[in-house]
């Protein structure tokens, strides 16, 4: 069975860091793209990209985040992190990671919770 487990979230003031992680089993972390999505607010639907990290290593980032947080994976240990400095209010949001395998279908994590405070 394919998962994704994110942990790593918590309450943080404002300007104050975080390293989410991802860990996948079921498959390789390296043989698709890994993503990282943030759903603000609670119960609502939309997901908002955070970054990504292709089979062969490319990252990218919303433009939101670009500066503050670094995508980066761990092969050995099937593990995808999300470093997140700077941190802001507007950063609040459960958190989930992604994965797009092939043509399978897009699977996600449960998600972890980022909650910044002033």
């Amino acid at each position: 069975e394919m998962r994704l487990v994110e942990s790593g979230g918590g309450s943080v003031q404002n300007g104050g860091s975080l390293r989410l992680s991802c860990t996948a089993s079921g498959f390789r972390i390296d043989s698709g793209v890994i993503l990282w999505y943030r759903r603000p607010g609670r119960g609502g639907e939309e997901h908002d990209f955070v970054s990504g990290v292709s089979d062969d290593g490319v990252a990218s980032y919303a433009d939101s985040v670009k500066g503050r947080f670094t995508i980066s994976r761990d092969i050995a240990k099937n593990m995808v992190f999300l470093q997140m400095s700077g941190l802001q209010a507007e950063d609040t949001a459960m958190y989930h990671c992604a994965a797009v395998i092939g043509s399978l279908t897009p699977f996600w994590g449960q998600g972890t919770r980022v909650t910044v405070s002033s």
